[in-house]
């Protein structure tokens, strides 16, 4: 099974500071003992929602608004890595997500780089974006898309990926399968699913390959120990 952990925003990361070296050394440790044992796939971070937009997508028109934003509600029903040349790039294959998708609600976050952090920056190095698109009613409800939707969404994914833009992509199952973490002090709080949005903004996320929700808890528990942070969401991923 497969699972995304989202951790949300601290007041230090929304400022834009940049980890400690403990919490890096940290992390460091973490994701390498994942990644010995083969459950880790993949995960990034976010900058700050001063470097992030929205999208809302409605009978074909498109309304950018432009972040910070205090409180953006967000619980993704899905997602995908893009690696572009220009933020219009990204607006651009975003614009073609959703004339298959419908009415939707995306939130776009630029992706931390390796450079961020003092690593030379390669030439030609493309902008990477994160867009995650928010949940409705019918992905809540569980029922699976329509065939139709299905073929032009696979149609589109395809062509994404033959132009070396989709780096990573990915479905969520409903909240009813995922878990809600609040951490205060030493105080570990679960809430089951299902739930609704959260006024946290993400600040990142990591997929993992786990046998159960309990040991993907186990796991966004020791990332939190390390890090620091006041809520994960913990979700199952759709397929």
């Amino acid at each position: 099974m497969r699972f995304m952990m989202m951790h949300k925003m601290t007041e230090d990361m929304e400022k834009g500071l940049p980890p400690s070296p403990e919490v890096m050394e940290g992390i460091g440790a973490l994701m390498g003992e994942a990644a010995a044992q083969k459950v880790f796939l993949s995960g990034e971070g976010l900058k700050p929602s001063s470097q992030r937009f929205h999208l809302s997508y409605r009978n074909g028109e498109r309304t950018l608004t432009e972040g910070p934003f205090a409180d953006a509600k967000e619980l993704p029903a899905g997602f995908a890595l893009l690696a572009v040349k220009s933020r219009d790039e990204a607006l651009a294959w975003l614009d073609k997500f959703a004339a298959v998708l419908g009415d939707v609600d995306i939130f776009v976050g630029a992706v931390v780089e390796a450079w961020d952090f003092g690593m030379p920056k390669p030439e030609g190095a493309p902008q990477r974006f994160l867009a995650m698109h928010q949940a409705d009613s019918r992905s809540e409800s569980g029922a699976p898309p329509s065939p139709e939707l299905m073929a032009k969404m696979g149609a589109l994914t395809s062509e994404m990926t033959k132009a070396g833009v989709l780096q990573v992509t990915g479905g969520l199952a409903s909240t009813r399968h995922g878990a809600r973490i609040r951490f205060s002090g030493r105080k570990r709080t679960v809430i089951d699913g299902p739930y609704t949005e959260s006024k946290e903004l993400i600040a990142g996320y990591a997929i993992f390959d786990l046998p159960s929700k309990a040991a993907a808890i186990d796991w966004a528990t020791r990332f939190a120990e390390v890090v620091r942070v006041n809520e994960i969401d913990v979700r199952e991923m759709a397929g």
